[in-house]
Protein backbone atom coordinates (compact mmCIF):
# COMPACT_ATOMS: atom_id res chain seq x y z
CA UNK A 1 0.00 0.00 0.00
CA UNK A 2 1.53 3.60 -1.06
CA UNK A 3 1.27 6.80 0.59
CA UNK A 4 -0.62 9.63 -1.40
CA UNK A 5 0.78 13.32 -1.37
CA UNK A 6 -0.71 16.42 -1.53
CA UNK A 7 -0.80 16.53 -5.36
CA UNK A 8 -2.12 12.96 -6.15
CA UNK A 9 -4.75 13.23 -3.29
CA UNK A 10 -5.85 16.15 -5.20
CA UNK A 11 -5.60 15.13 -8.67
CA UNK A 12 -7.54 11.80 -7.60
CA UNK A 13 -10.63 13.70 -5.62
CA UNK A 14 -10.72 15.72 -8.61
CA UNK A 15 -10.84 12.30 -11.39
CA UNK A 16 -13.32 10.95 -8.57
CA UNK A 17 -15.58 13.67 -8.81
CA UNK A 18 -15.88 13.39 -12.52
CA UNK A 19 -16.64 9.71 -12.25
CA UNK A 20 -19.48 9.83 -9.88
CA UNK A 21 -22.39 8.31 -11.02
CA UNK A 22 -25.50 9.83 -9.39
CA UNK A 23 -28.76 7.91 -9.74
CA UNK A 24 -31.30 10.57 -7.67
CA UNK A 25 -31.70 14.22 -8.31
CA UNK A 26 -30.78 17.32 -5.85
CA UNK A 27 -33.00 18.42 -3.21
CA UNK A 28 -35.33 21.25 -4.81
CA UNK A 29 -35.86 24.98 -3.19
CA UNK A 30 -39.14 23.68 -2.02
CA UNK A 31 -37.88 20.69 -0.01
CA UNK A 32 -34.80 22.68 1.62
CA UNK A 33 -37.02 25.42 2.81
CA UNK A 34 -39.02 22.90 4.86
CA UNK A 35 -36.21 22.64 7.28
CA UNK A 36 -35.50 25.43 9.75
CA UNK A 37 -33.38 27.05 10.51
CA UNK A 38 -31.32 26.12 7.66
CA UNK A 39 -28.45 28.23 7.98
CA UNK A 40 -27.53 26.76 11.21
CA UNK A 41 -28.06 22.99 9.97
CA UNK A 42 -25.64 20.56 11.25
CA UNK A 43 -25.11 19.02 7.87
CA UNK A 44 -24.23 14.92 7.52
CA UNK A 45 -23.51 12.45 4.10
CA UNK A 46 -24.41 9.15 4.62
CA UNK A 47 -21.83 6.00 3.02
CA UNK A 48 -23.54 3.18 3.55
CA UNK A 49 -26.78 2.83 3.16
CA UNK A 50 -28.15 -0.73 4.62
CA UNK A 51 -29.64 -1.51 7.87
CA UNK A 52 -27.23 0.36 10.12
CA UNK A 53 -27.02 3.70 8.18
CA UNK A 54 -30.72 3.95 7.96
CA UNK A 55 -30.70 3.37 11.75
CA UNK A 56 -28.21 5.87 12.44
CA UNK A 57 -30.10 8.26 9.67
CA UNK A 58 -32.84 8.36 12.34
CA UNK A 59 -31.06 8.69 15.14
CA UNK A 60 -29.27 11.82 13.93
CA UNK A 61 -32.26 13.12 12.52
CA UNK A 62 -34.13 13.33 16.16
CA UNK A 63 -30.75 15.32 17.05
CA UNK A 64 -31.88 17.58 14.23
CA UNK A 65 -28.87 16.88 11.69
CA UNK A 66 -30.16 16.99 8.35
CA UNK A 67 -28.78 14.31 5.29
CA UNK A 68 -28.61 16.24 2.18
CA UNK A 69 -26.25 13.57 -0.04
CA UNK A 70 -26.51 9.39 0.59
CA UNK A 71 -23.96 6.91 -0.96
CA UNK A 72 -24.29 3.40 -1.58
CA UNK A 73 -23.57 0.80 -4.57
CA UNK A 74 -26.74 -0.75 -4.24
CA UNK A 75 -29.68 1.52 -6.01
CA UNK A 76 -32.48 -0.12 -3.95
CA UNK A 77 -30.70 1.36 -0.45
CA UNK A 78 -30.16 4.14 -2.00
CA UNK A 79 -33.63 4.59 -2.47
CA UNK A 80 -34.96 3.62 0.81
CA UNK A 81 -32.24 6.19 2.01
CA UNK A 82 -33.83 9.41 0.03
CA UNK A 83 -37.31 8.31 1.31
CA UNK A 84 -36.32 8.94 5.02
CA UNK A 85 -35.27 12.59 3.80
CA UNK A 86 -38.89 12.88 1.95
CA UNK A 87 -36.93 13.08 -0.87
CA UNK A 88 -34.48 15.87 -0.31
CA UNK A 89 -31.18 13.93 0.19
CA UNK A 90 -29.18 13.92 -3.09
CA UNK A 91 -28.23 10.23 -4.29
CA UNK A 92 -24.88 9.05 -6.07
CA UNK A 93 -23.28 5.51 -6.35
CA UNK A 94 -19.83 6.62 -5.47
CA UNK A 95 -19.12 7.72 -1.85
CA UNK A 96 -16.74 10.55 -3.18
CA UNK A 97 -19.81 12.41 -3.86
CA UNK A 98 -19.79 13.41 -0.31
CA UNK A 99 -16.45 14.41 0.08
CA UNK A 100 -17.36 17.10 -2.76
CA UNK A 101 -20.06 19.06 -1.20
CA UNK A 102 -19.26 22.22 0.37
CA UNK A 103 -22.07 22.11 2.58
CA UNK A 104 -21.88 18.68 4.09
CA UNK A 105 -19.86 18.73 7.67
CA UNK A 106 -19.75 15.30 8.78
CA UNK A 107 -19.49 11.83 7.09
CA UNK A 108 -21.89 8.85 8.36
CA UNK A 109 -19.59 5.94 7.53
CA UNK A 110 -22.07 2.75 7.95
CA UNK A 111 -20.05 0.09 5.10
CA UNK A 112 -18.99 -3.35 5.39
CA UNK A 113 -15.55 -3.47 7.52
CA UNK A 114 -13.37 -3.18 4.25
CA UNK A 115 -15.22 -0.03 3.08
CA UNK A 116 -14.09 1.86 6.12
CA UNK A 117 -11.10 3.13 6.41
CA UNK A 118 -10.55 4.76 2.78
CA UNK A 119 -13.95 7.23 3.17
CA UNK A 120 -12.73 8.21 6.43
CA UNK A 121 -9.33 9.03 5.39
CA UNK A 122 -10.70 11.12 2.43
CA UNK A 123 -12.97 12.64 4.33
CA UNK A 124 -10.69 13.82 6.91
CA UNK A 125 -8.71 15.29 3.93
CA UNK A 126 -11.83 16.95 2.40
CA UNK A 127 -12.38 18.70 5.66
CA UNK A 128 -15.02 16.95 7.04
CA UNK A 129 -15.54 15.13 10.21
CA UNK A 130 -16.65 11.48 10.19
CA UNK A 131 -18.44 9.45 12.66
CA UNK A 132 -17.58 5.38 11.40
CA UNK A 133 -19.36 2.08 12.45
CA UNK A 134 -17.28 -0.37 14.11
CA UNK A 135 -14.99 -2.07 13.85
CA UNK A 136 -12.87 0.85 13.15
CA UNK A 137 -10.95 -0.97 10.55
CA UNK A 138 -10.41 -3.97 7.92
CA UNK A 139 -6.80 -4.55 8.96
CA UNK A 140 -4.79 -3.21 11.93
CA UNK A 141 -2.75 -0.82 9.34
CA UNK A 142 -5.99 0.49 8.35
CA UNK A 143 -6.83 2.01 11.36
CA UNK A 144 -3.62 3.37 12.66
CA UNK A 145 -3.87 4.91 8.85
CA UNK A 146 -7.13 6.35 9.85
CA UNK A 147 -5.72 7.49 13.07
CA UNK A 148 -3.18 8.89 11.64
CA UNK A 149 -5.25 10.74 9.03
CA UNK A 150 -7.40 12.21 12.22
CA UNK A 151 -4.58 13.49 13.75
CA UNK A 152 -3.22 14.88 10.25
CA UNK A 153 -6.19 16.89 9.53
CA UNK A 154 -7.12 17.60 13.19
CA UNK A 155 -10.52 16.67 12.15
CA UNK A 156 -12.92 14.90 14.75
CA UNK A 157 -13.05 11.01 14.22
CA UNK A 158 -15.65 9.14 16.12
CA UNK A 159 -16.16 5.34 16.63
CA UNK A 160 -19.84 3.69 16.84
CA UNK A 161 -19.28 2.15 19.95
CA UNK A 162 -22.54 3.67 21.36
CA UNK A 163 -22.41 1.64 24.40
CA UNK A 164 -20.09 4.19 25.68
CA UNK A 165 -23.17 6.78 25.96
CA UNK A 166 -25.05 4.77 27.99
CA UNK A 167 -25.67 5.96 31.41
CA UNK A 168 -25.63 2.27 33.07
CA UNK A 169 -22.55 1.71 31.57
CA UNK A 170 -21.06 4.60 32.91
CA UNK A 171 -22.05 3.96 36.19
CA UNK A 172 -21.24 -0.15 35.91
CA UNK A 173 -17.26 1.59 35.12
CA UNK A 174 -17.31 3.57 38.06
CA UNK A 175 -18.05 0.86 40.34
CA UNK A 176 -15.51 -1.43 39.15
CA UNK A 177 -12.73 1.02 39.19
CA UNK A 178 -13.46 2.30 42.44
CA UNK A 179 -12.86 -1.43 43.69
CA UNK A 180 -15.94 -2.43 44.37
CA UNK A 181 -15.97 -5.91 42.93
CA UNK A 182 -12.58 -6.31 43.99
CA UNK A 183 -9.38 -7.52 42.32
CA UNK A 184 -10.31 -8.45 39.11
CA UNK A 185 -8.75 -11.24 37.61
CA UNK A 186 -10.72 -12.34 34.67
CA UNK A 187 -13.68 -10.76 31.98
CA UNK A 188 -15.68 -12.53 29.46
CA UNK A 189 -17.26 -11.06 26.35
CA UNK A 190 -19.43 -13.01 24.40
CA UNK A 191 -22.38 -14.34 22.03
CA UNK A 192 -24.25 -17.57 21.37
CA UNK A 193 -26.38 -18.07 18.82
CA UNK A 194 -27.53 -21.33 16.63
CA UNK A 195 -27.24 -20.85 13.41
CA UNK A 196 -28.21 -24.57 12.64
CA UNK A 197 -31.95 -24.01 13.69
CA UNK A 198 -32.69 -22.90 10.43
CA UNK A 199 -31.85 -20.91 6.75
CA UNK A 200 -31.78 -17.13 6.63
CA UNK A 201 -29.42 -16.07 7.98
CA UNK A 202 -29.44 -13.48 11.42
CA UNK A 203 -29.31 -14.84 15.17
CA UNK A 204 -30.97 -18.03 14.36
CA UNK A 205 -29.87 -18.93 10.77
CA UNK A 206 -27.90 -20.98 8.58
CA UNK A 207 -26.88 -18.88 5.37
CA UNK A 208 -27.19 -21.74 2.82
CA UNK A 209 -24.74 -22.67 0.10
CA UNK A 210 -26.28 -20.39 -3.53
CA UNK A 211 -24.84 -20.65 -6.97
CA UNK A 212 -22.70 -17.21 -8.01
CA UNK A 213 -25.02 -15.10 -9.93
CA UNK A 214 -25.12 -11.87 -11.70
CA UNK A 215 -25.43 -9.36 -9.95
CA UNK A 216 -28.78 -7.28 -8.61
CA UNK A 217 -30.54 -5.03 -11.36
CA UNK A 218 -28.89 -1.14 -10.26
CA UNK A 219 -25.84 -2.69 -7.98
CA UNK A 220 -22.54 -1.28 -8.91
CA UNK A 221 -20.58 -4.62 -7.24
CA UNK A 222 -17.19 -3.42 -8.66
CA UNK A 223 -17.66 -0.37 -6.68
CA UNK A 224 -19.13 -2.57 -3.84
CA UNK A 225 -16.02 -4.62 -3.96
CA UNK A 226 -13.64 -1.65 -3.68
CA UNK A 227 -10.27 -2.56 -2.40
CA UNK A 228 -11.13 -6.11 -1.59
CA UNK A 229 -10.16 -8.89 -4.45
CA UNK A 230 -12.53 -9.31 -7.53
CA UNK A 231 -14.88 -12.00 -6.70
CA UNK A 232 -18.14 -13.46 -8.63
CA UNK A 233 -20.86 -12.18 -7.57
CA UNK A 234 -22.83 -14.35 -4.73
CA UNK A 235 -25.91 -13.37 -2.65
CA UNK A 236 -24.08 -14.77 0.44
CA UNK A 237 -21.20 -12.70 0.03
CA UNK A 238 -23.29 -9.19 -0.43
CA UNK A 239 -24.86 -7.10 1.97
CA UNK A 240 -25.55 -8.34 5.91
CA UNK A 241 -23.58 -11.82 5.57
CA UNK A 242 -20.76 -10.66 4.18
CA UNK A 243 -19.41 -10.58 8.02
CA UNK A 244 -18.73 -13.92 7.32
CA UNK A 245 -16.16 -13.88 4.76
CA UNK A 246 -12.57 -13.12 5.34
CA UNK A 247 -12.26 -10.56 2.35
CA UNK A 248 -14.94 -8.55 3.76
CA UNK A 249 -14.91 -8.62 7.53
CA UNK A 250 -14.21 -10.85 10.28
CA UNK A 251 -16.96 -12.79 11.69
CA UNK A 252 -19.13 -11.99 14.77
CA UNK A 253 -15.85 -11.29 16.94
CA UNK A 254 -15.45 -8.30 14.90
CA UNK A 255 -18.90 -7.45 14.03
CA UNK A 256 -19.79 -7.66 18.03
CA UNK A 257 -16.69 -8.40 19.52
CA UNK A 258 -15.73 -4.63 19.49
CA UNK A 259 -18.65 -3.35 21.22
CA UNK A 260 -17.95 -5.85 24.06
CA UNK A 261 -14.01 -5.06 24.15
CA UNK A 262 -14.23 -1.75 24.21
CA UNK A 263 -16.30 -1.79 27.75
CA UNK A 264 -13.90 -3.97 29.14
CA UNK A 265 -10.82 -1.97 28.25
CA UNK A 266 -12.72 1.35 29.58
CA UNK A 267 -13.42 -0.20 32.91
CA UNK A 268 -10.52 -2.33 33.55
CA UNK A 269 -8.30 0.76 32.41
CA UNK A 270 -5.91 -1.62 30.06
CA UNK A 271 -6.28 -1.18 25.85
CA UNK A 272 -3.55 -3.39 24.89
CA UNK A 273 -3.20 -6.87 24.94
CA UNK A 274 0.00 -8.60 25.87
CA UNK A 275 -0.92 -11.94 23.66
CA UNK A 276 -3.42 -13.81 22.28
CA UNK A 277 -4.42 -17.49 21.63
CA UNK A 278 -7.70 -18.94 19.78
CA UNK A 279 -9.56 -22.35 19.87
CA UNK A 280 -11.94 -23.09 17.47
CA UNK A 281 -13.27 -23.99 13.76
CA UNK A 282 -16.23 -24.73 11.56
CA UNK A 283 -17.37 -27.67 12.84
CA UNK A 284 -21.03 -28.20 12.27
CA UNK A 285 -22.32 -25.45 9.80
CA UNK A 286 -21.81 -26.98 6.09
CA UNK A 287 -22.91 -23.30 4.23
CA UNK A 288 -20.74 -21.58 2.52
CA UNK A 289 -19.20 -19.26 5.30
CA UNK A 290 -15.62 -18.95 6.22
CA UNK A 291 -15.21 -17.38 9.27
CA UNK A 292 -15.83 -20.20 12.30
CA UNK A 293 -19.04 -21.12 13.96
CA UNK A 294 -17.27 -22.08 16.90
CA UNK A 295 -14.83 -19.88 18.61
CA UNK A 296 -12.63 -18.78 22.04
CA UNK A 297 -9.97 -16.38 21.90
CA UNK A 298 -8.01 -15.97 25.20
CA UNK A 299 -5.74 -12.76 25.63
CA UNK A 300 -3.79 -11.94 28.54
CA UNK A 301 -3.52 -8.23 29.61
CA UNK A 302 -1.75 -6.92 32.53
CA UNK A 303 -3.43 -8.40 35.95
CA UNK A 304 -5.97 -10.05 34.52
CA UNK A 305 -7.23 -12.19 31.23
CA UNK A 306 -9.86 -12.25 28.47
CA UNK A 307 -11.79 -15.06 27.25
CA UNK A 308 -14.46 -14.16 23.96
CA UNK A 309 -16.48 -16.52 23.21
CA UNK A 310 -18.30 -16.49 19.49
CA UNK A 311 -20.39 -19.68 19.24
CA UNK A 312 -23.35 -20.31 16.59
CA UNK A 313 -23.67 -23.70 17.03
CA UNK A 314 -25.36 -23.68 21.04
CA UNK A 315 -27.20 -20.86 22.13
CA UNK A 316 -26.73 -22.43 25.56
CA UNK A 317 -26.77 -18.99 27.67
CA UNK A 318 -24.04 -17.68 28.82
CA UNK A 319 -24.51 -15.43 32.98
CA UNK A 320 -28.37 -16.17 31.57
CA UNK A 321 -27.61 -13.82 28.40
CA UNK A 322 -27.10 -15.12 24.27
CA UNK A 323 -24.53 -11.67 25.01
CA UNK A 324 -22.61 -9.66 27.40
CA UNK A 325 -19.68 -8.75 29.38
CA UNK A 326 -19.10 -10.18 32.54
CA UNK A 327 -16.30 -9.40 34.98
CA UNK A 328 -14.99 -11.76 38.06
CA UNK A 329 -13.66 -10.11 40.67
CA UNK A 330 -12.50 -11.04 44.32
CA UNK A 331 -15.73 -9.07 45.87
CA UNK A 332 -18.08 -10.04 43.59
CA UNK A 333 -19.48 -11.17 39.83
CA UNK A 334 -20.68 -8.20 37.20
CA UNK A 335 -22.95 -9.59 34.11
CA UNK A 336 -23.09 -6.37 32.18
CA UNK A 337 -25.51 -5.55 28.95
CA UNK A 338 -27.16 -3.02 27.01
CA UNK A 339 -30.34 -4.21 29.37
CA UNK A 340 -28.86 -3.27 32.34
CA UNK A 341 -26.00 -4.57 34.81
CA UNK A 342 -26.42 -7.07 37.82
CA UNK A 343 -24.18 -7.71 40.67
CA UNK A 344 -23.42 -10.93 42.54
CA UNK A 345 -21.31 -10.76 45.78
CA UNK A 346 -18.66 -12.85 46.71
CA UNK A 347 -19.54 -14.08 50.75
CA UNK A 348 -20.77 -11.29 52.36
CA UNK A 349 -18.12 -8.71 51.15
CA UNK A 350 -20.92 -6.36 49.18
CA UNK A 351 -24.52 -6.29 48.35
CA UNK A 352 -26.51 -7.38 45.21
CA UNK A 353 -26.93 -4.96 42.69
CA UNK A 354 -29.33 -4.60 39.73
CA UNK A 355 -29.94 -1.60 37.62
CA UNK A 356 -31.60 -1.35 34.48
CA UNK A 357 -30.59 0.02 31.55
CA UNK A 358 -30.27 3.54 29.80
CA UNK A 359 -30.65 4.64 25.87
CA UNK A 360 -27.43 4.66 24.41
CA UNK A 361 -28.25 5.25 20.44
CA UNK A 362 -29.97 9.14 20.32
CA UNK A 363 -27.42 10.38 23.21
CA UNK A 364 -24.71 8.85 21.19
CA UNK A 365 -25.23 10.61 18.42
CA UNK A 366 -25.72 13.86 19.71
CA UNK A 367 -23.10 13.52 21.75
CA UNK A 368 -21.00 13.59 18.28
CA UNK A 369 -22.63 16.69 17.21
CA UNK A 370 -21.59 18.81 19.96
CA UNK A 371 -18.07 17.22 19.66
CA UNK A 372 -17.93 18.70 15.68
CA UNK A 373 -19.37 21.67 16.62
CA UNK A 374 -16.90 22.26 19.33
CA UNK A 375 -13.92 20.37 17.69
CA UNK A 376 -14.20 18.65 20.93
CA UNK A 377 -11.92 14.86 21.19
CA UNK A 378 -14.57 12.32 21.94
CA UNK A 379 -15.04 10.00 24.27
CA UNK A 380 -15.38 7.43 21.74
CA UNK A 381 -12.57 9.16 19.45
CA UNK A 382 -10.54 6.89 16.66
CA UNK A 383 -7.59 6.38 18.74
CA UNK A 384 -9.83 4.34 21.37
CA UNK A 385 -11.53 2.47 18.58
CA UNK A 386 -8.71 1.56 16.87
CA UNK A 387 -7.04 -0.16 19.99
CA UNK A 388 -11.10 -1.86 21.08
CA UNK A 389 -10.67 -2.84 17.30
CA UNK A 390 -6.80 -4.24 17.61
CA UNK A 391 -7.43 -7.49 19.92
CA UNK A 392 -10.16 -9.29 17.45
CA UNK A 393 -7.89 -8.42 14.20
CA UNK A 394 -5.08 -10.32 16.45
CA UNK A 395 -7.62 -13.04 17.34
CA UNK A 396 -8.44 -13.80 13.84
CA UNK A 397 -4.50 -13.72 13.13
CA UNK A 398 -4.06 -16.26 15.85
CA UNK A 399 -6.83 -18.40 14.06
CA UNK A 400 -5.45 -18.15 10.72
CA UNK A 401 -1.69 -18.96 12.00
CA UNK A 402 -2.87 -21.67 14.41
CA UNK A 403 -0.38 -20.53 17.07
CA UNK A 404 -0.47 -18.16 20.23
CA UNK A 405 1.05 -14.48 19.26
CA UNK A 406 2.92 -12.38 21.30
CA UNK A 407 1.79 -8.42 20.61
CA UNK A 408 4.09 -5.41 20.83
CA UNK A 409 1.43 -2.82 21.36
CA UNK A 410 4.01 0.14 21.38
CA UNK A 411 4.87 -0.89 17.45
CA UNK A 412 2.03 -2.54 16.74
CA UNK A 413 3.75 -5.73 15.19
CA UNK A 414 3.88 -9.47 16.26
CA UNK A 415 7.08 -10.25 18.61
CA UNK A 416 9.19 -12.65 16.62
CA UNK A 417 6.47 -13.54 14.14
CA UNK A 418 6.69 -11.91 10.67
CA UNK A 419 4.27 -14.35 9.14
CA UNK A 420 1.66 -13.73 11.39
CA UNK A 421 2.62 -9.89 11.07
CA UNK A 422 1.84 -10.49 6.87
CA UNK A 423 -1.79 -10.51 8.13
CA UNK A 424 -1.61 -6.71 10.05
CA UNK A 425 -2.38 -5.20 6.22
CA UNK A 426 -3.29 -6.10 2.45
CA UNK A 427 -2.57 -5.53 -0.83
CA UNK A 428 -5.40 -3.48 -2.29
CA UNK A 429 -7.19 -4.10 -5.70
CA UNK A 430 -5.98 -1.65 -8.03
CA UNK A 431 -7.44 1.84 -8.71
CA UNK A 432 -7.65 1.77 -5.05
CA UNK A 433 -4.93 2.67 -2.63
CA UNK A 434 -4.31 3.32 0.93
Amino acid sequence: MTAIDGATRRQFLKEAGAATVLVGTSFDAASYARIAGANERFVLGLVGCGGRGQDLMKHFAQQGAVFTVVCDPDETRLRQARAATEGSAETAKDFRRVLESREVDAVVVATPDHWHALPTILACDAGKDVYVEKPLAYSVAEGRAMVEAARRTGRIVQIGTQQRAGEHYRRAVEMIQQGGLGKITRARVWNVWNNTLRIGGGRWGGIGDPPDSDPPFGVDYDLWLGPAPKRPFNPNRFHWNYVYYWDYAGGMITGWGVHHIDIVHWALGQDAPLAVAVSGGKYVLTDSRETPDTLDAFFDYPGFTLQASFYHANARLIEGRDYGVAFYGTNGTMLLTREGYEVWPEGDKRQAVKNDGSPQDGPFQKEFIENCKNHRKPFADVETGHKSSVPVLLANIAYKTGRKLKWDASGEHFVDDPQAGAFLQREYRKPWHL
